[in-house]
């Protein structure tokens, strides 16, 4: 130990309490070799010596050398004593965020993002502590793929009441989000041969993303007021389409009634199928929401929301229904991917559901949400004069026109970033381009006080603070 100063790393673990003493030596070892404190091809002492300079037993300093030989931190040559071997290598310094904001960011109207401080932390934690007392030991192991029959049964119930979709509790599978549920279909729809799927243009980027995991193909189909235009989609020649026909994302418009049946005709004609994404269905400002395109046909139309918007996306939970055709592969899919979603979480949201919570929950966010959408509105109006917000009152983002005098669109951003604005044109989302020289934005609201959304909008603008 006096010949190398990487010895009194050791110390310490020499001092740890009797039945600790000799994995804190192993472990002391082991961290010396993966930062280099001991290099490779460095001769350690004899496990006599080492013990003597310790003040251990020689027996665990033998047992700490053939752990960690046996590991292959060290290597140890009959007759010539213990090395440093050349295995090991450092882990990479530092744990970045890679979901942090932005620095330098003062308001941030990026879309997509709730506000997370209405969780019902009050709430979930009464249904928490409800169900860890009643929950029986056996649904602690691994669940039925699909998911707890009581959250399966709780949601079915919900999404028929809420959403007007046919749901049949033996045909909804638990998933981690939609953005799961995509992963799923796409998996199921390449097992029956298919290579493309169409996606909204504008739309998600997230789409693409996860299919092209799956190993299909995306092709982007244009959207109108209307919806889907079906001209493009028929003679694009794929099978399958993933849609937003509640509240189109980015655009904000509802599909009609109209292009809802020719987008529903053109599955039946090519024995295929429509993906609905019912990211923000619940949350309809004017008017009751627009019923699921699902109830039409569901067995031409899978299903899929989660409780990202409602309630936190890191809880991680959100649910598909799956056409009869497809249950099986998506079922066995589920099974392999993950063994199914935590027991315990999807206990405590089908607790959360029956007892009221989670239409309680929807009631207080759209309250919150509408007040957001309306202060958004009317700041836009005041800074930008003549901006024209489109798509329906819904949802927790808005598309803006703003009037060409206040751009072009590189300029404005540019303004937005120097204030610490963060926002996202609505060429981020689509192909489609404009000559009319105004500026098209998509303003997300939900996470955003109403001081906060007039405080970003007048940054924008240049206007004085106070």
């Amino acid at each position: 130990m006096r010949g190398h100063p990487a010895w009194e790393l050791l110390l310490p673990a020499a001092a740890a309490p009797a039945r600790q003493r000799g994995r804190s030596l192993q472990e002391a070892l082991r961290e010396a070799v993966r930062t280099g404190r001991l290099a490779p091809g460095t001769r350690l002492p004899s496990s006599r010596a080492l013990a003597a300079d310790l003040a251990v037993s020689r027996g665990l300093v033998t047992e700490a050398y053939e752990q960690l030989t046996a590991e292959g931190y060290l290597r140890s040559d009959r007759g010539s004593g213990t090395w440093v071997g050349g295995a090991a290598r450092a882990a990479a310094p530092g744990v970045r965020d890679l979901a942090a904001r932005p620095p330098g960011t003062r308001v941030d109207f990026r879309p997509g993002t709730p506000d997370l401080s209405l969780f019902p932390r009050s709430a979930w934690g009464a249904a928490q502590r409800a169900v860890l007392a009643e929950l029986e030991h056996r649904q602690l192991g691994y669940p039925d793929p699909r998911g707890l029959p009581e959250l399966r049964g709780a949601l079915a119930a919900l999404l028929a009441r809420r959403r007007g979709v046919v749901a049949d509790a033996e045909r909804l599978v638990v998933c981690s989000g939609v953005a799961q549920a995509a992963t799923l279909l796409g998996f199921a729809l390449r097992a029956r041969g298919l290579r493309a799927v169409g996606v909204e243009d504008p739309g998600s980027p997230e789409h693409a993303k996860l299919f092209a995991a799956t190993g299909l193909e995306t092709v982007g189909l244009p959207v109108d007021t209307e919806g889907l235009l079906p001209g493009p989609l028929t003679a694009c020649g794929v099978r399958a389409v993933v849609v937003t026909p509640s509240h189109q994302f980015p655009s904000g418009i509802a599909y009609t009634a109209r292009r809802r049946g020719e987008l529903l005709d053109w599955a039946r004609s090519v024995d295929g199928f429509v993906l609905e994404d019912d990211y923000d269905g619940d949350f309809r400002y004017d008017r009751a929401p627009v019923g699921a395109l699902q109830g039409l046909d569901p067995e031409r139309v899978a299903y899929a929301g989660s409780v990202s918007k409602s309630l936190a996306p890191g809880l991680r939970l959100g649910w598909m229904l799956v056409p009869e055709a497809l249950l099986d592969e998506v079922v066995e899919r589920k099974r392999t991917m993950d063994l199914g979603n935590p027991s315990l979480d999807q206990a405590v949201l089908a607790r959360f559901v029956t007892d009221g919570g989670y239409d309680r929950q929807l009631r207080r966010c759209q309250r919150a949400y509408r007040e957001r959408r309306d202060a958004l509105v009317a700041a836009l109006r005041r800074h930008f004069p003549g901006t024209e917000v489109s798509g329906i009152a819904a949802g927790l983002h808005v598309i803006a026109r703003v009037p060409p005098e206040y751009g072009p669109t590189p300029r404005l951003l540019e303004r937005a970033r120097a204030a610490g604005v963060a926002l996202r044109p609505a060429e981020d989302y689509g192909t489609a381009r404009f000559d009319d020289g105004a500026v098209r934005l998509v303003i997300g609201y939900a996470h955003l006080t109403p001081k906060d959304i007039a405080l970003g909008v007048g940054l924008v603008a240049g206007a004085p603070e106070g």
